[in-house]
C-alpha cells in the first residue's frame, strides 16, 4: 500500500500504517510538527538572525566562529555558502575516504576558493578504514558507512575543542530530509557496535583510526556547551533555487540526486539498500519534498518510475569498490547474496545511554 499523500509505502517497511484516509503516519507526524521546526518566514528571519549574532559573539576573539562538515553534496555546500554571504568565519573539514567522486572534488575546489574559508581535509588510513567498511558489509548491515560518518565527527569534535569552538554548523534540515524510514538505522556513534563488527569480520587493526563514541560527544556537548544549530530550518530551503544560486556562485554543478557525490555513499543508497534490504531511499527523500510543497505526489512518482541509478556508471562505481576493498567478483557476489542483520545482531550500546546522548544533543544543538 503507498500513502496517498507522499509516496512512502509499506513494501519494505513494517513501521508504517495508515488512517482511514490512506495517509501515512510519516507524513502525518511531519506535517504536525513542520509549524514548530521549520520557519521559511518572518519567524525564520528573526530566528537567523540571532542565531548569526550569538555565533560571531562565541567566536569573538577567536580564530573561528564555527565550524562545519563539506561533504560537496547540497546541503552542507549551500550552507558553506550561506556562511560566506554572513560574515561568518567558518572552518571547513571534509573526510577525503578515497570515494570523492570527480564532480564532487570539482565542486569543493571551486566552493572552497570562492568563500576562501580555512578547509582542513581528513584522510583515513586507507588500509584500515577500507578493511572497517568490508567488515561492515561482511556483517550485513544497513548503515555500512558508520565509520565514515564517525570519523569524521571525531576530526571535527577533536578541532572544536582545539580552538575553542562552540557552534557545529549542521547542514541537516526539515525541507529535503524531514521523512526518513525506519527500521534501518543506527547511531554512527556506537562503539561497542563498531568494535564488535570489526572484531568479528575486520582483518587489520584500527589503531590509526580516531574515533568518537556516544559517550564522548554527549560530554562534550554537556561540557563544553557546544551547539549544533540548523541554519536551513530559518529559510525558504528549495533544492533547485540552491543549485542555481551555487552553480551562479561558484560553477557549482549538478551530481545527480542526494547522496551521490560520493561513490560509497551512491552505492550505499543506490544498490545496497535496494539489493539486500528492499529499499528505495528515493521514497524517503522525495516525500520530504512533498510535505515542503516543493514538488507534487505526481511529480513524485514520476521521478520513482525512472531507474534508480544508470547501470554502466554503476558498474563502475561497483568495480571501484571492490578494488579499494581488495575484494573480487566472487567475494562481492558473496557478501551481496548473505543473510541481511541489524545493529542488534551485534553487540551494541545500551538503549538508556543513547537515550541520555539523545537528550543532551537536542538541548544544546
Amino acid at each position: 500500500m503507498r500513502c496517498v499523500r507522499c509516496v512512502m509505502d509499506d513494501a519494505s517497511d513494517k513501521t508504517i500504517y495508515f488512517n482511514d484516509k490512506g495517509e501515512c503516519n510519516y507524513c502525518t507526524n511531519e506535517l504536525a510538527r513542520v509549524n514548530d521546526v521549520y520557519f521559511p518566514n518572518e519567524i525564520g528571519k528573526s530566528k537567523l538572525k540571532h542565531l548569526i549574532q550569538e555565533i560571531k559573539s562565541a567566536g569573538k576573539n577567536k580564530k573561528y566562529d564555527c565550524i562545519m562538515g563539506l561533504s560537496g553534496g547540497l546541503d552542507s555546500s549551500y550552507l558553506a555558502y550561506l556562511g560566506y554571504k554572513w560574515g561568518i568565519r567558518i572552518l571547513a573539514v571534509h573526510i577525503d575516504d578515497g570515494y570523492d567522486t570527480e564532480i564532487s572534488k570539482n565542486n569543493l575546489r571551486k566552493l572552497v576558493n570562492a568563500t576562501n574559508f580555512d578547509y582542513e581535509v581528513i584522510k583515513p588510513d586507507s588500509e584500515q578504514f577500507n578493511d572497517l567498511t568490508l567488515a561492515f558489509m561482511k556483517a550485513g548491515v544497513p548503515g555500512i558507512d558508520a565509520p565514515q560518518d564517525n570519523v569524521l565527527f571525531a576530526y571535527i569534535y577533536k578541532r572544536m575543542k582545539e580552538e575553542g569552538i562552540k557552534y557545529f554548523l549542521s547542514g541537516g534540515n526539515f525541507a529535503l530530509e524531514c521523512i526518513l524510514q525506519k527500521g534501518n538505522i543506527h547511531t554512527a556513534y556506537d562503539l561497542t557496535y563498531i568494535k564488535d563488527i570489526h572484531d568479528k569480520f575486520g582483518e587489520k587493526p584500527i589503531d590509526k583510526l580516531e574515533f568518537l563514541s556516544t559517550r564522548g560527544k554527549a560530554i562534550d556537548t554537556l561540557m563544553r556547551g557546544i551547539k549544533s544549530p540548523r541554519p536551513l530550518d530559518y529559510i525558504d530551503y528549495n533544492r533547485n533555487r540552491a543549485f542555481a544560486e551555487l552553480n551562479e556562485f561558484c560553477g557549482f554543478q549538478y551530481y545527480g540526486a542526494k547522496h551521490l557525490e560520493n561513490i560509497l555513499t551512491a552505492f550505499i543508497q543506490c544498490y545496497w539498500f535496494p539489493k539486500k534490504f528492499g529499499v528505495d531511499k528515493r521514497k524517503s527523500h522525495l516525500s520530504s519534498m512533498i510535505v515542503s510543497g516543493q514538488m507534487t505526489r505526481d511529480e513524485a512518482l514520476e521521478e520513482l518510475s525512472k531507474p534508480l541509478y544508470d547501470e554502466k556508471m554503476m558498474h563502475e562505481y561497483i568495480e571501484y569498490i571492490k578494488k579499494q576493498l581488495g575484494i573480487d567478483d566472487d567475494k562481492f557476489d558473496e557478501i551481496m547474496a548473505a543473510p541481511v542483520h541489524q545493529y542488534y545482531d551485534y553487540k551494541h550500546e545500551s538503549e538508556k545511554l543513547y537515550s541520555i546522548a539523545r537528550k543532551i544533543y537536542h538541548l544544546f544543538k
